[in-house]
C-alpha cells in the first residue's frame, strides 16, 4: 500500500483505522482546502481480459460531508501512473507492470507487514526509509510475490529500483518497490527490466493510466476497486477549491489480513517540526490504528503501507490535532477506508455477501473492535451464512473466545432485525425468516448485518468479512496450477 499527497500534513495524530492491513500496497495524495481520497484495488479474472472489461466493486461510502468523485492515482498534483503487460503473469496478457511516479521529491514514509517471512521488496523498502525522507516513484509488479527468496530475491528488488531510477534519472534510493503473486517465486527479472522503457515512456496523469495501474497490480479477485471523495475544509468559500487531493490506492495480495508494524521514518520524524515530520507523523499514526477486514486469518507476507507527500498544493498544512483541517482530514480518510475495506470483503474469494459485524456496548472502542473481528473472520461463522443457517451459536462462541472480557448475561445477537439472543439468552425465533434473509441477501451480493451488544459500554466497532464458499476452496486450492 502506498500512499501519495500533494499537501504536506503536519503532526495531527488522524485516527485512521487500518491496524488490520489488507496485503497489499496504497498511495494517498492530498492538497488544499477540499480534500480527496481514492482507493483503489484490482485483482485478477480468470478470464483473460483487458483492463477495460474489469467490472468496478460497488462502493460502500459510508454517509458524511463528503461527495464521491471521479479520481486515480494520478489525481493528485504531480503525480503520474502507467500499467502495462510485461510478461511476468503465469498465463494471460493482462497488465502485470504498475509505475506511480512524481516529478518531485515527495516525503515519504511507510509500515510493513509483521510477518517474519516478509517479502524482499518488504525489506528493501524498509533499509531505504530506514535512512531517508523522500521518494520520487514506486514500481509493483504482478505474478510474483518475491516473498520467501532469500539474498537473490532481494537482489532483484535493488535491481528493479536502480533500473527504475536510471529511467527516470533519480537516486537508486527514491525508488521504492513492491510485489503481489505467488510466494517463493522470484520477479521475471529479465521480462520486468526490458519492459521498464515502455513502461516509464507511459507515464501519464490520465484517469486510464491510472487505471491501467490499478490492474496491473491485480491477482485472485474478480473486480477493480477505487473511491474518490471530496470535501470542504473549514467551509470558508476561498478554500473551496484548496484540498482538492487526497488519494489512496490499496493494492493487495489476496485480502489478506495482517497486522502492519515497523515504522521507518516515523520514529525520526514524530517530533521534527517540519512539513516532512508532520506527514510522517498524521500518515504513519493513521495507518498504525485498525481498520477490520477479515477475508481470511492469513497475515501476508508483502502487506505494506507507504505515504508520499509532494507538496505541491501550494497551501499552508495542518498545523494542529484538533483544527477542523485536521478532523475533516480524519473522517474522509476514514470514510474512504471503511469503503474500500467493504469492497475488499464484497469481493472475498468466492463471496456471494459482504458481512458487517457491529459491536456496542464494549469497554473501549478496541474491545469491540476485536470482537467484531473475530466474528468476522471465524470459519465457522462464514460458513454458516453460505449456507443460509442463522446458527447464531457460533456467533456467540466467536465473541466469547475473542479475548475480550464481558458478562455472558449481557450478551445480545441480532442477525438484521431478527433478535436471536437475549441477556444470554436464546429466542424464539423465525428460522424460515432468517434463512431467507440470508439467501436473498446472496441473491443480490448484498450486505448481511451481524449485530452483537455485550453490556452497557460506549466502546463501539465494526468488521467487515464475507462468507466462505466452495468457490474459495476452489479458488485457494488451485491457486499455482
Amino acid at each position: 500500500m502506498s500512499l501519495f499527497l500533494d499537501r504536506c500534513i503536519p503532526s495531527t495524530p488522524l485516527q485512521l483505522r487500518y491496524k488490520q492491513s489488507l496485503g497489499g500496497r496504497a498511495f494517498l495524495f492530498a492538497s488544499s482546502s477540499c480534500l480527496r481520497l481514492t482507493v483503489c484495488t484490482t485483482v485478477d479474472l480468470k478470464a483473460e481480459v483487458a483492463a477495460a472489461c474489469i467490472p468496478a466493486a460497488p462502493i460502500l461510502l459510508p454517509e458524511g460531508s463528503w461527495k464521491k468523485v471521479e479520481g486515480g492515482v494520478t489525481a493528485a498534483k504531480g503525480f503520474k501512473a502507467a500499467g502495462l503487460y510485461g510478461g511476468l503473469r503465469a498465463k494471460g496478457n493482462k497488465p502485470d507492470l504498475a509505475l506511480v511516479a512524481c516529478d518531485v521529491d515527495a516525503t515519504a514514509a511507510g509500515v510493513f507487514t509483521t510477518n517474519v517471512v516478509a517479502a524482499a521488496p518488504i525489506t528493501y523498502c524498509k533499509n531505504v526509509l530506514g535512512t531517508s525522507t523522500m521518494a520520487r516513484a514506486v514500481l509493483i509488479n504482478a505474478g510474483q510475490a518475491n516473498a520467501a527468496t532469500g539474498d537473490a530475491g532481494y537482489q532483484d528488488a535493488v535491481e528493479s529500483a536502480n533500473a527504475v531510477a536510471e529511467l527516470l534519472k533519480v537516486s537508486p534510493s527514491a525508488v521504492l518497490v513492491q510485489s503481489t503473486g505467488v510466494i517463493g517465486q522470484r520477479i521475471k527479472k529479465e521480462a520486468l527490466l526490458s519492459s521498464l522503457p515502455r513502461l516509464v515512456g507511459s507515464l501519464s496523469s490520465t484517469i486510464q493510466s491510472a487505471n491501467d495501474a490499478a490492474v496491473a497490480i491485480t491477482t485472485t479477485d474478480l473486480v477493480s476497486k477505487s473511491i474518490a471523495v471530496e470535501t470542504e475544509v473549514l467551509f470558508l468559500s476561498r478554500f473551496q477549491t484548496s484540498i482538492n487531493d487526497i488519494e489512496l490506492i490499496v493494492l493487495w495480495d489476496k485480502g489478506w489480513r495482517s497486522s502492519c508494524q515497523g515504522w521507518r521514518n516515523g520514529k525520526r520524524l514524530w517530533n521534527d517540526p517540519s512539513k516532512h515530520g508532520y506527514h510522517a507523523r498524521c500518515m504513519l499514526f493513521s495507518l498504525s490504528l485498525s481498520l477490520s477486514l477479515q477475508v481470511d486469518k492469513d497475515t501476508s507476507t508483502n502487506d505494506c503501507v507507504i505515504a508520499l507527500a509532494s507538496g505541491l498544493s501550494g497551501l499552508a498544512e495542518i498545523s494542529t490535532f484538533d483544527s477542523d483541517e485536521a478532523l475533516q482530514l480524519q473522517a474522509c480518510l476514514d470514510a474512504v477506508m471503511q469503503g474500500l475495506a467493504k469492497s475488499v470483503a464484497w469481493d472475498g474469494e468466492g463471496a456471494t455477501c459482504l458481512i458487517e459485524v457491529s459491536v456496542t456496548g464494549a469497554r473501549d472502542e478496541s474491545g469491540a473492535a476485536t470482537i467484531a473481528r473475530s466474528v468476522a473472520s471465524s470459519s465457522l461463522v462464514k460458513a454458516a451464512i453460505f449456507g443460509r443457517d442463522p446458527n447464531w451459536g457460533r456467533i456467540a462462541c466467536a465473541a466469547g473466545y475473542a479475548g475480550v472480557g464481558f458478562d455472558g448475561n449481557n450478551l445480545d445477537i441480532s442477525l438484521g432485525d431478527i433478535e436471536l439472543m437475549k441477556n444470554g439468552q436464546p429466542l424464539d425465533f423465525d428460522r424460515k425468516a432468517a434463512s431467507d434473509y440470508l439467501r436473498n441477501i446472496s441473491y443480490v451480493h448484498g450486505t448481511v448485518e451481524i449485530h452483537i451488544s455485550i453490556g452497557s459500554g460506549h466502546g463501539t466497532g465494526k468488521a467487515w468479512g464475507c462468507d466462505l464458499s466452495y468457490d474459495y476452496v476452489k479458488i485457494n486450492a488451485e491457486y499455482t496450477t
